[in-house]
């Protein structure tokens, strides 16, 4: 069956409150279930949040023992990868008897990753994709990925994907993984900018791929009262205005895009369209010239230490964690 339903959960954080987060993820789940979705994409670094307008107390050349505890407050909020909190998501998936994307912060020993999640409808972790360029200050909170996370799912409901937020920015990236048969493009963000609708309608026609980009939307109530933010403290100031939005392989908007509330954006795909749509334009096939052009994906894992039997590091760390 080509026909299915998808949705884009556009919905914030409760910041360095990990499990009020889930709690509210599970309600979201729940409205998304009652609308008989078979996928569904929550925001980049919905769980363990997106921290906007702290600045980690860095200057070039300097970082201050404030930013210090900012970041071990904010490794706090993050999950190991799988853990605790990745069975609670799981069993989300499973009562919805649906697939599930969601954006988290993962702690991996002391270093933290962006990274998005799929899950299967039986509730199973299927994979995970680990942000390749953190942008600008991310940086300093966030490591890099590398190729040996950047999955394309083959599914029942079609082949399922994600880029995240400025990855989407990256040619080579989207090259790859049209080459991988994307048709179910997940980008989970947090870029409110009008600008983003005109990059999702792109990518949706150069790939011709369904694109679902779930945007949080987040006010400075969703933040801590010790929260030094530069947009100041007032509970209505809004952080992240969302702007989720669904988009067909012809680059048509299909639901959204939506701004200053929470959400939850349904559409009815048929996944017929992307064959429709690549008659004239595939650009990892017909449309493609290896002869002149090449493209070379390293997948394999970059890890900086190599050791003759496994070692496990993380179990260090989960201890001061607790």
């Amino acid at each position: 069956m080509s026909q299915r339903r998808v949705a884009v959960i556009q919905a914030g954080t409760s910041l360095f409150d990990t499990p009020r987060t889930l709690d509210r993820m599970e309600a979201h789940c729940e409205a998304a279930a009652a609308q008989g979705v078979e996928l569904a994409v929550f925001p980049e670094a919905y769980v363990g949040g997106y921290p906007k307008g702290l600045n980690f107390g860095a200057v070039l050349g300097s970082r201050f023992p404030g930013g210090r505890e900012d970041y071990l407050r904010y490794w706090k909020a993050a999950i190991d990868v799988p853990g605790v909190e990745t069975a609670r998501i799981g069993s989300f998936a499973a009562k919805m008897k649906a697939h599930l994307v969601v954006g988290v912060i993962e702690r991996d020993g002391a270093t933290l990753y962006c990274t998005a999640l799929f899950f299967g409808p039986d509730g199973n972790l299927l994979g995970k994709h680990r942000k390749l360029m953190p942008t600008g200050t991310e940086r300093l909170v966030w490591g890099q990925g590398d190729g040996s996370t950047i999955p394309v799912f083959d599914t029942d409901i079609g082949r399922i994907g994600a880029a995240i937020c400025w990855e989407n920015y990256m040619p080579d990236l989207r090259q790859s993984m049209y080459a991988r048969g994307i048709n179910l493009w997940c980008a989970p963000t947090v870029d409110e900018r009008d600008i983003w609708q005109a990059s999702m309608r792109h990518i949706a026609y150069e790939g011709r791929t369904f694109v679902l980009s779930a945007c949080q939307y987040m006010t400075r109530a969703d933040a801590p009262e010790n929260y030094t933010c530069h947009q100041g403290n007032d509970p209505e100031t809004v952080l992240i205005r969302g702007g989720s939005v669904i988009v067909s392989p012809l680059g048509e908007i299909i639901a959204g895009p939506i701004y200053d509330r929470e959400a939850v954006l349904t559409a009815d795909i048929d996944l017929d369209d992307v064959i429709r749509g690549k008659y004239d334009l595939d650009v990892a096939g017909h449309y493609a010239r290896p002869d002149v052009f090449s493209l070379r994906v390293n997948d394999s894992p970059q890890r900086p230490v190599v050791f003759s039997e496994a070692v496990n590091t993380s179990s260090v760390f989960k201890e001061t964690s607790e």
